[in-house]
């Protein structure tokens, strides 16, 4: 079923404003990179600037597949979801370029940037290791999401269902 068809059973679609408030309130998704066959997803914190850039803390070690996947690509997508149970959740699909950021940009960012759910190990070896910022530059996004009710507790007119059938 497309999303469109999905919209009679209660899902929908989100506006600008609405994706920008969920990416304000999360801070974990899946980065999606081009590769030569499938593409090479990876799970990662990162900071919403509040308009159009993610940013993402990278541990580089000597060969890092992922930092190396980014400089080549010139574009990438990145999902964030929620699912609080199943009737209720939101999925935000990203696409743009992604590259390093460096100078003072990355100075500010290392400064002002929390991540709040980075996991306790990255941050211990980002003191040991090192670490890059790499930012996605929004250039195309899609959220859908779905707040309904169980059957049984939700009003059945809201899905097209006359109950005085």
């Amino acid at each position: 079923m497309t999303t469109d068809e999905l919209s009679e059973y209660g899902m929908e679609q989100m506006d600008d404003e609405a994706v920008r408030r969920f990416l304000s309130s999360q801070s974990i998704g899946v980065l999606g990179l081009p590769t030569d066959s499938a593409p090479a997803l990876r799970p990662m914190s990162f900071w919403f600037d509040g308009d159009s850039q993610l940013y993402f803390p990278y541990l580089v070690g000597s060969n890092s597949r992922k930092a190396n996947l980014s400089d080549q690509a010139s574009i990438a997508r990145f999902l964030v979801y929620r699912a609080e149970t199943t009737f209720n959740w939101r999925s935000v699909l990203l696409t743009g370029p992604i590259s390093k950021v460096s100078g003072d940009e990355r100075v500010r960012l290392e400064e002002s940037v929390e991540m709040n759910s980075q996991p306790d190990l990255l941050k211990r070896a980002s003191t040991a290791e090192n670490t890059g910022f790499y930012q996605l530059q929004i250039e195309n996004q899609s959220g859908i999401k779905h707040l309904g009710l169980p059957p049984g507790l939700a009003d059945d007119t809201a899905h097209g269902k006359d109950t005085n059938e």
